[in-house]
């Protein structure tokens, strides 16, 4: 299927962005486990997240990928285990700590997360007003320039009923970087776009990492989101990371689970991984 040329890009590798110079290791999950009663999401958890990279994780429906992202901000606390972030364990903090590592590391959730009855600025406005940041005409001002990044200028007072999914998500964007984050969590950042407004959103990852030097971790199971956007991917199977690595080692894994997950099978059973 074509696609519509995309937003300035990075220079990409056979359709793969352009990995940015080794990076220090700034987030990693040791030995992390998660179960909501019975059922357990997480038996050993196990990743680094390293500065200036974009790290893909992806997986089947309902494996947890999201969890770990909440957990890394505090949204859900892990069972066992060790989550550090900047050098600081994130597991022990209370919630004062947290909005310290919340305004390092912001997260665009699935659904924008919007509220209707706020305005595009109002939306933007509220983590920037939570975290007590700046005078009005600063915010004022930051809010333009995150529009601008994300293609947006000139939405400030459209309320969220007036704007396309695509904007929504764009918007959603716009506050996620509003605090100036060192990493940027994706959480299906292109479920339910159409293929135009997903190579927007893909352009806008690249471009973010590129002009802000943003690390980024996208969860997403949308494979030309995975080959336009990442460096490393991971791939969450059977309760664990079954594979870290770049796009071109994916496509050549002795993991036929993953192998046949780019390629969009179904059905491949618990014992197919090598």
């Amino acid at each position: 299927m074509s696609h519509p040329a995309t937003p300035v890009v990075p220079e990409t590798v056979d359709g793969a962005a352009t990995p940015p110079a080794d990076g220090e290791e700034i987030i990693r999950f040791a030995h992390v486990g998660k179960a909501f009663g019975d059922k357990v999401v997480y038996e050993d958890l196990n990743l680094d997240i390293r500065r200036g990279e974009t790290l893909t994780i992806i997986g089947g429906s309902g494996v947890g990928k999201s969890v770990c992202l909440k957990m890394l901000i505090g949204l859900l606390k892990a069972d066992r285990g060790s989550i550090r972030a900047f050098g600081d364990e994130v597991t022990t903090m209370d919630e004062r700590a947290l909005m310290g590592v919340r305004s390092r590391i912001a997260m665009l959730f699935q659904g924008a997360a919007l509220f209707d009855s706020m305005s595009v600025e109002d939306n933007i406005k509220y983590p920037l007003r939570e975290h007590a940041w700046g005078t009005e005409e600063q915010m004022d001002a930051r809010v333009a320039e995150v529009l601008e990044l994300v293609d947006l200028p000139g939405v400030q007072k459209l309320r969220p009923s007036e704007l396309s999914g695509g904007m929504k998500k764009r918007v959603g964007l716009a506050r996620t970087i509003a605090m100036k984050p060192e990493v940027v969590l994706y959480d299906e950042p292109t479920t339910g776009l159409d293929p135009i407004t997903v190579r927007r959103i893909n352009g806008l990852i690249l471009r973010l990492q590129e002009r802000l030097g943003v690390t980024s971790v996208v969860v997403t199971h949308d494979m030309d989101t995975v080959f336009t956007v990442t460096n490393r991917l991971a791939l969450v199977y059977q309760r664990r990371i079954a594979f870290v690595g770049t796009p071109e080692e994916a496509r050549h894994s002795d993991i036929r689970f993953l192998r046949e997950f780019i390629k969009g099978g179904r059905g491949v059973l618990q014992e197919d991984l090598s």
